[in-house]
């Protein structure tokens, strides 16, 4: 099968979507494309170079939102049914609700109404599904009351890209996952991967809701529910 599978921004059910885009690309074809949000989370949880690690070739290629300009030509193969799917995990509540109202101004956006006009079935994960609590983990972070405030940041030192700013803060745009400062710092003030809870808008959840009056659309809970449908 020829499948395209769009990141969008979340760093829900991020990690999950990553291995479930593995164990498709073993199988099939996949066209990888990133938003401008998709790509940078993924840089944020180390995440990316898997998913580039999975393309290469035609109809297997890596598509950044920033080398498609504002027409998107991508999206023509889209409208021509060129693939047999195209799935979108994570998605973003933003992108639900361009979905649901009819908005198609990003990639991700254009390629689900192409898909549409195409004849492309969808999968959708949404990360703002149900009403309440939802767990969801954390990039780096710099946990203050620990920090020591050294005269030389070990964790600073460490860092490739020049991404922390001693007992100030990780800049999560230059940050690419590669938890170095995780293992520098003595003291353990750099933490990676913690639980955190929020409270789901319910705006979102509905968008969410409306996600099924879409035609072609298929809304699934979670990213290994996408296996169980190819």
């Amino acid at each position: 099968m020829k499948i395209a599978w769009a990141f969008t921004g979340a760093g829900h059910l991020l990690r999950e979507s990553v291995e479930a885009l593995e164990e498709v690309a073993g199988k099939h074809q996949v066209t990888v494309l990133l938003s401008g949000a998709g790509e940078e989370v993924l840089k944020m949880y180390g995440l990316f170079d898997r998913v580039k690690s999975v393309t290469g070739g035609y109809y297997e290629e890596l598509v950044l939102e920033k080398d498609q300009m504002w027409s998107y030509p991508i999206s023509g193969r889209f409208s021509l049914g060129r693939y047999d799917l195209l799935i979108v995990s994570p998605t973003t509540s933003n992108t639900i609700a361009k979905l649901v109202h009819g908005i198609a101004d990003s990639l991700v956006t254009n390629v689900v109404a192409q898909s549409g006009k195409g004849k492309i079935k969808t999968l959708l994960v949404p990360v703002d599904l149900e009403s309440g609590d939802l767990e969801t983990v954390l990039p780096s972070k710099l946990e203050l009351d620990l920090c020591q405030n050294c005269n030389t940041c070990e964790a600073a030192a460490s860092c490739p890209t020049d991404a922390i700013t001693p007992g100030v803060e990780i800049n999560l745009l230059k940050c690419q996952g590669c938890s170095a400062c995780q293992v520098a710092c003595p003291y353990g003030a750099v933490s990676g991967g913690s639980i955190i809870t929020i409270q789901m808008r319910e705006i979102d959840v509905e968008n969410s809701r409306k996600l099924r009056g879409l035609e072609g659309v298929k809304v699934l809970k979670d990213p290994s529910d996408i296996l169980t449908h190819l």
